[in-house]
């Protein structure tokens, strides 16, 4: 191993390979900040460009744009309440306030140096854990899954912003959403209503567009008022020195890593959830958990460290198992397979310096974003001042471009324009997003997997719950989820 590590980190240090990184960073940052062009879309759309690349080289700008991406979805967050993607809807919940407060550009400070600090730890993990990990991912089946869709869809409560009645509506709300199209098992249509655009369900990426931008859109139009045109709001001071504070919340940060880099482990799972469940366990931990919500610092850190913390994780069963952990690292594994290499154990035997060399692009890829992110941003935040009619115009060009470049379909404009009408509704009356984008994220992992464990039980309930109680890992999700609840339930008003 230790010859396969020296191997790689010489072949990441050569000219070619930091090039790579550093242009798969550059461009990792602007896909993630535009709503629609998701981490996957960024790496699939650039996996025909290394064709005329060796390998490393090419899986190094790959990575860089999977790195950066997950990052940056936070600019539009923080910036203009806008997850460029879905890893980013928890910085909304910390990062938007801080901006109306005129703190941006430290917001922006936390979220990078977080951001980098996550995806360290999970590179390093990688590194050297990667065996380990790879035989824990195996331990969990159907229904541990499903336990873990269970215990994130108990953080509702956590997200309630002080009424858990229409916190459980807008879940609930996500979850009806969800099931939305084929059924997973079966290949029954529900609720399609006969139309062939609805098929496939709803894309994620469509309804956490229209869930933020279109009511955006109308709050900025309809409250020129009170939106304060005043430079401190686009004030970027403080977001180089933000670094000290992130490690002076070192417990926060190494709990948010690990939390991140399990989920990230667990195929299927994704950033969305890592950052959900980092946040709640952030919340409630923290000595001011009525600060969450409102511009808390511990909370942006905690979703920020944990979404980046699931990179490195993902690629764990790919690269030990070949078993992709999320689409991007699908994707990354179709990469693989058109040069030629073989995703899994034998992968590090016969090209060291193909997969040790990829590892060690992954720590320059989060040591080079700080700087670029940080350069992209300081001019980015200036978008706060621009008048009113140009930013909603060209946050609803955004989205239009985004909601259409999914799937191509002009269908997919109007549903997204739908679903921003009940986003829109949702913050006339107080409801908060963040319920039902995890409704809608848990909602088909829980199905399926739900589905699968029955079959593998032969559809019968009792042994399905007898297994909850029997397998180790399902009786400690089982028992995490009744303290997620029991504590919920408990969580004072206002906090």
């Amino acid at each position: 191993m230790l010859d396969g590590i020296t191997i790689g980190f010489l072949t990441a240090v050569q000219p070619a390979m930091l090039i790579a990184v550093l242009l798969g960073v550059i461009g990792g940052v602007f896909i993630g900040m535009l709503p629609g062009l998701t981490s996957t879309m960024g790496v699939a759309l650039l996996i025909p460009v290394t064709f005329a690349f060796p390998p490393e080289v090419g899986l190094a700008l790959l990575g860089g744009i999977y790195l950066a991406s997950t990052f940056s979805g936070s600019i539009s967050a923080i910036l203009l309440n806008i997850p460029g993607t879905p890893s980013a809807v928890a910085t909304c919940q910390d990062g938007y306030p801080m901006t109306q407060q005129g703190k941006a550009g430290r917001a922006i400070g936390l979220s990078v140096y977080a951001s980098c600090l996550g995806g360290l730890f999970s590179t390093l993990a990688l590194l050297f854990l990667a065996p380990a990990l790879s035989a824990f991912s195996l331990m969990l089946g159907a229904p541990e899954y499903f336990l873990l869709a269970v215990f994130g869809v108990t953080i509702i409560a956590s997200l309630s912003e002080g009424d858990l009645l229409k916190s459980l509506l807008s879940g609930v709300l996500g979850l009806i959403v969800s099931v939305v199209g084929m059924h997973p098992m079966t290949g029954e249509m529900r609720l399609t209503f006969g139309m062939p655009s609805l098929y496939d369900g709803v894309p994620l990426v469509i309804s956490l567009i229209g869930l933020y931008s279109v009511p955006e859109v109308i709050s900025i139009l309809s409250d020129r008022q009170a939106r304060d045109a005043d430079n401190t709001k686009s004030s970027f001071s403080g977001a180089f020195k933000t670094l000290r504070d992130v490690l002076a919340d070192w417990l926060n940060l190494v709990r948010s890593s690990v939390i991140g880099t399990l989920v990230g482990i667990v195929p299927g799972a994704g950033s969305s959830i890592a950052s959900f469940i980092a946040y709640d366990a952030a919340k409630r931990s923290s000595k001011t958990p009525e600060k969450f919500g409102h511009g808390s610092e511990e909370g942006l850190i905690a979703a920020e460290t944990a979404n980046n913390a699931v990179t490195g994780g993902s690629l764990v069963p790919l690269m030990t198992l070949g078993i992709p952990g999320n689409a991007v690292t699908a994707v990354l594994m179709g990469g693989l397979i058109i040069h030629g290499l073989a995703p899994g154990p034998m992968l590090f035997e016969n090209t060291p310096n193909v997969a040790y060399g990829f590892i060690f692009s992954l720590f320059f890829s989060n040591i080079f974003f700080v700087p670029v992110g940080l350069i992209i941003a300081r001019y980015c935040v200036r978008v706060i001042l621009l008048p009113e009619e140009i930013l909603a115009t060209a946050i609803l060009a955004l989205a239009t471009i985004g909601a259409f470049a999914i799937r191509g379909q002009i269908g997919d404009v109007v549903m997204m324009t739908g679903i921003g009408f009940i986003g829109y509704m949702f913050s006339v009356f107080g409801v908060p997003r963040a319920p039902m984008v995890l409704g809608l994220v848990l909602g088909t992992m829980a199905e399926s997997n739900l589905s699968r464990a029955l079959t593998l039980v032969q559809g019968d309930a009792g042994a399905l719950l007898m297994q909850f109680v029997t397998r180790p890992f399902s009786l400690a999700l089982v028992l995490l989820c009744a303290l997620s609840i029991y504590f919920g339930l408990r969580k004072p008003k206002g906090a």
